[in-house]
């Protein structure tokens, strides 16, 4: 294992996890994923932790269940670790982690380059500006986000609760992504166009920007074939799968456009809205599908007060 991969399972297992000596930690992982879930295990183990390891079948989407072993494990661990190719963020079985008092990571996608790279930020740094994004959008009631692409989105915020991704998750419950670094909230509602020039997940970085046209809290077109892509991956699952589920804006400075989401998404400066399940973080939808989609240089306002312009952070 690499010095950088050895301070990045450091960080995770006890900076932003408090791993205890006692403690029950389990480590989910897929295959492709084993060597990055076999370093955090055994990081867990060092910790003096009663730490296990298992290795599931990827799932069809972002947000698909884990099987009913995997599910019943993780309400009864203290911590729950998750390096998988797919996410569990969304799923029900990570909310019943949660609000049985797990605390919980998921690294949906991460490599183990890009952990090693995405966690060298400051991490003080980092949860400030995680903590104050969160911040604005939690006292707001609409976010406005235009580019120069042609980009005008208007998401309602009222009733919502935003919450900082900032790599804190020692309180009994916590949840989080890591590589970490945003601050994002489940929009009640959500209207207008919004041109995609980053990427998009489950399809990678766009060849050219996408227009998303955005109707009565749902994407209902979406332009090109790699928008076409999107629209299948969503609408194969009804509805829900369409739903406007999340408006993130990235706080990282390590991380860069590589067009795995789960680094995208965190690049300071930028905006993501995801489409499909929002019950996990707020919102009302559970369905097996959560896809985020990446603005590179969003204006982006919450009740007029400028939050981010042009790739910048301005809180």
């Amino acid at each position: 294992m690499s010095e950088e991969l050895q301070q990045a399972v450091r960080t995770v297992v006890h900076d932003c996890m408090g791993v205890r000596p006692g403690e029950e930690v389990l480590v989910v992982a897929n295959p492709a994923t084993r060597e990055l879930g076999d370093a955090l295990r055994d990081e867990a183990e060092a910790a003096g932790a009663e730490a296990v390891l298992a290795v599931m079948t990827e799932r069809d989407s972002h947000a698909g269940e884990p099987p009913k072993t995997i599910a019943e494990a993780m309400v009864a661990a203290d911590v729950l670790l998750a390096p998988t190719v797919q996410s569990l963020s969304h799923t029900a079985a990570r909310k019943q982690a949660s609000e049985s008092g797990t605390r919980t990571a998921t690294l949906p996608g991460a490599t183990v380059e890009m952990l090693a790279r995405v966690m060298s930020d400051d991490m003080e740094k980092l949860r400030q500006r995680g903590h104050r994004v969160a911040e604005l959008l939690d006292r707001g009631t609409e976010a406005r986000l235009t580019c120069d692409h042609g980009s005008d989105l208007r998401l309602g915020l009222e009733g919502r609760v935003a919450i900082p991704d900032a790599g804190e998750l020692t309180a009994t419950g916590a949840f989080g992504n890591l590589p970490c670094g945003e601050g994002f909230i489940a929009p009640a509602t959500a209207e207008g166009i919004l041109v995609v020039d980053g990427s998009i997940a489950g399809v990678g970085k766009v060849s050219e920007p996408v227009r998303l046209t955005i109707e009565d809290g749902h994407l209902v077109d979406a332009t090109g074939a790699e928008g076409a892509k999107l629209m299948e991956l969503l609408t194969v699952h009804g509805p829900d799968g369409t739903n406007v589920a999340e408006l993130g804006i990235g706080t990282n400075e390590k991380a860069i456009l590589t067009g795995n989401i789960l680094e995208d998404e965190k690049i300071l400066g930028t905006a993501h809205v995801a489409f499909g399940a929002s019950a996990a973080i707020g919102g009302k939808v559970q369905v097996p599908v959560h896809l985020d989609v990446v603005s590179m240089r969003p204006e982006v306002t919450v009740d007029g007060t400028p939050l981010v312009l042009e790739g910048r952070l301005l809180v």
